[in-house]
């Protein structure tokens, strides 16, 4: 018999044939684990609590707009943000490779969020925390971290080029711990009695300051760089959106700061068939068909999304989307001094383009302004009861950006990353806006060009 020669007309055919298949077979499915997931089985310990955030409609923005403006309730995450999804995804990574075993310290440097779900999450991994976070963060944060369980450096804000930017600080305290494990591990493989005395000498391995005489070494969890922080929203919050929208939405807008929010969710959203895969595999475990089905549509794109940033002040993004360049000729990329207040918003913002923030699929970007971020918060408090956080509230700010962009009719989303509750020393601290002009004094939505 003679081989079948298969166009590629009929291999796209059957492709979409066996995708039929899956939706038709996975409906029933998705209907049955929406209840049981959600709302009768018991979550497996803290980790099996984090994600599948419900996705509210804020409806003072909806009404003032026109368009149905949906956020992602990432503060109720059991660490209070969307950094929860990020602090497991490193972790587990981290244990199958091996470069973390258990009872390791896993260290990182961070604006506060990650630190606080790292702090969070470690222990249920069996593993130690140690944090090095900017001196003019909230104090509230690096307390929280703290009453968590973790150690915490503070240290002042340096360029990402310095030695002791507090992100450089954490690697090398991954490679002391990793240091004082490996001479551990050498003591304990020495015979008892020569440790009691070696040529005269008694023998011990130098106390570390920071780290316990117990460490079993040390992983620095590198969130701006390392992609799994971009697969934790690929892999998760991408695919939660679109199916809690159904696939009916128009626009995603967020900030980023690590850039691995806006990356993951951004390139998931607009790769509309292999993000049906993607879902449907995880419900059918066809994983293998479903890798030859996304291999075969890898370049299906869905031109109806569109994917947008919004960028605090002192940050270089917004240019490098626009303009293709971060700063004027004068400043090289990468390498300008930050000021020690470029902005009041914490966690978002940079100057500098991280691996994470290079998956990203972005159709444009917005400038925020501080003032705009402090109004967007009050109003959402007065208006809707939403008591959000710095990030939160310019993702907000965004939302509306790109709502007065599209015009009426159009969804949007955004991720509401974490509450006022880490706020409340800075962002809500009457005196403190008060001394860098920022007074909130709206009645509206004016500030943002609506009555």
């Amino acid at each position: 018999m003679a081989p079948v020669k298969i166009t590629g007309a009929i291999a796209a055919a059957l492709s979409m044939a066996v995708i039929s298949y899956l939706i038709c077979n996975c409906r029933s499915k998705l209907k049955k684990t929406r209840t049981s997931n959600f709302t009768r089985e018991p979550k497996n310990g803290l980790v099996g609590a984090i994600g599948n955030t419900p996705l509210i409609r804020i409806n003072s923005l909806s009404e003032a707009t026109g368009c149905e403006i949906l956020g992602k309730a990432e503060f109720l995450n059991p660490g209070g943000s969307v950094k929860d999804r990020v602090a497991v995804q490193i972790i587990e990574e981290a244990l199958k490779s091996g470069e973390l075993a258990p009872g390791g310290i896993v260290t990182e440097g961070s604006a506060g969020s990650t630190a606080i779900s790292l702090a969070t999450v470690a222990p249920a991994y069996g593993c130690n925390c140690h944090v090095v976070i900017p001196d003019d963060v909230a104090i509230e944060k690096s307390q929280i971290i703290e009453a968590l369980g973790a150690t915490v450096e503070r240290v002042r804000p340096v360029s990402i080029t310095h030695r002791d930017h507090y992100v450089n600080i954490a690697r090398r305290r991954a490679a002391e711990a990793n240091e004082l494990a490996s001479k551990l591990r050498k003591a304990d493989q020495t015979d008892a009695k020569v440790l009691n005395d070696i040529n005269g000498f008694i023998f011990s391995v130098e106390k570390n300051p920071i780290f316990s005489s117990d460490c079993n070494g040390g992983y620095f969890a590198d969130q701006f760089e390392n992609l799994a922080n971009f697969r934790a929203h690929y892999e998760g919050t991408g695919p939660e959106i679109w199916e809690q929208t159904g696939g009916n939405m128009h626009a995603f807008v967020a900030a980023a700061g690590t850039g691995g929010t806006v990356a993951g969710i951004s390139r998931f959203l607009q790769v509309s068939l292999l993000s049906f895969v993607s879902l449907l595999s995880s419900c059918l475990e066809l994983s293998n068909l479903s890798i030859l089905i996304v291999h075969f549509l890898q370049q299906e794109k869905n031109p109806s999304i569109k994917s947008f940033l919004i960028d605090p002040p002192g940050s270089g993004l917004f240019n490098k989307v626009t303009r293709g360049v971060m700063y004027t000729r004068e400043e090289a990329e990468g390498k300008r001094l930050k000021n020690p207040f470029d902005t009041i918003t914490e966690g978002i913002g940079i100057n500098r383009l991280t691996q994470n923030f290079l998956m990203a699929k972005l159709d444009g970007a917005f400038q925020g302004t501080d003032i705009e971020a402090v109004e967007m918060s009050r109003f959402l408090l007065k208006n809707d009861g939403l008591f959000l956080g710095s990030s939160s509230a310019m993702n907000c700010v965004g939302a509306v950006r790109v709502a007065q962009l599209l015009g009426p009719g159009h969804t949007i989303v955004t991720i509401l990353c974490d509450s006022g509750m880490r706020h409340l020393s800075k962002f809500y601290n009457a005196e403190y806006l008060s001394q860098h002009g920022l007074t909130p004094s709206a009645s509206g939505l004016e500030f943002l060009g609506l009555g």
